[in-house]
């Protein structure tokens, strides 16, 4: 079986500040030392439970948080900040599942350690055809695309409600239970890992049994964008297939799920410059 996993770094245990997420600051080093043991528990589960090919799509930051000499069982380690799919990039029909590791709660949602949706500087809020969704919701258009099941999901116990909608059987881990957006009661990392690897394996032999469905997404689909400024609700306009709605809003609405994707993507790469970043 083949596994594409994708990482991000806010749900790891132990991670509670910007400053164990960004590069160039003192407890960077330390944040990556967490994620890497995290994401190799889980690609050690899944060969465990029959996985043959894993791919681990970096999808924090700039997207190069990894030591690609350290990472577990011989993955194939996609990373690099500039990506047609962001977040997603790499999926396709080829795989059998996913896994979505280290993952967040929204910015519209209940209190979630560093919680945001894509960038925090842009975006006060992300829906999926009304219900205000995460990262995971809106990553869910391309595996619902391709018909993947999303297999497993850790994060904190936000992250793990506000993926169930889109992950229909699949195995969740609560890494740590968020307070505030600034504090946590985490997992031991060993412990984390533990369970991380422990879940991982029984994710594909859930896979493996066909008790895992992929996401499904009623189209067409409306992507609806709450943006921090009207100016940057406008800058959105100028991808494909987006529209104004409201002062500091907009939407992008398809029936291809991957276009719509696609033109999400667009956005947030347009508004990163007007958001200064």
């Amino acid at each position: 079986m083949k596994v594409w996993l994708s990482c991000d770094m806010e749900g790891v245990a132990g991670i509670v500040d910007w400053d164990q997420c960004r590069p160039g600051s003192p407890g960077y080093a330390l944040g990556c030392e967490l994620l890497q043991a995290e994401v190799n528990a889980a690609i050690e589960g899944a060969i465990a439970g029959g996985a043959a090919d894993i791919v681990v799509n970096d999808s924090h930051s700039r997207m190069a948080n990894l030591d690609p000499r350290r990472i577990a069982g011989g993955a194939r380690y996609l990373s690099g900040r500039h990506k047609p799919m962001y977040m997603t990039e790499g999926l396709d029909e080829s795989f059998d599942a996913v896994f979505l590791v280290g993952y967040h709660g929204s910015i519209s949602g209940p209190p979630s350690t560093m919680s945001h949706s894509y960038n925090p500087e842009v975006f006060a809020g992300l829906r999926i055809n009304g219900r205000y969704v995460g990262e995971s919701g809106v990553n869910a258009l391309v595996m619902a695309h391709y018909g993947t099941p999303i297999a497993l999901v850790t994060g904190d116990q936000v992250t793990a409600e506000e993926t169930r909608e889109f992950a229909p059987g699949a195995v969740t881990v609560v890494t740590k239970e968020s307070i505030t957006r600034a504090a946590a009661l985490n997992l031991h990392p060993d412990e984390s890992c533990r369970l991380i690897r422990e879940g991982a394996e029984a994710a594909m032999r859930k896979v493996a049994a066909g008790e895992v469905g992929a996401p499904r997404i009623d189209t067409p689909v409306t992507i609806g964008m709450e943006f921090q400024t009207a100016d940057m609700a406008e800058v959105a306009t100028w991808a494909r297939d987006t529209e104004r709605e409201g002062e500091r809003g907009a939407r992008i609405v398809g029936d291809d799920l991957l276009a719509a994707y696609r033109s999400f993507v667009a956005v947030t790469y347009i508004t990163r410059q007007a958001g200064g970043r």
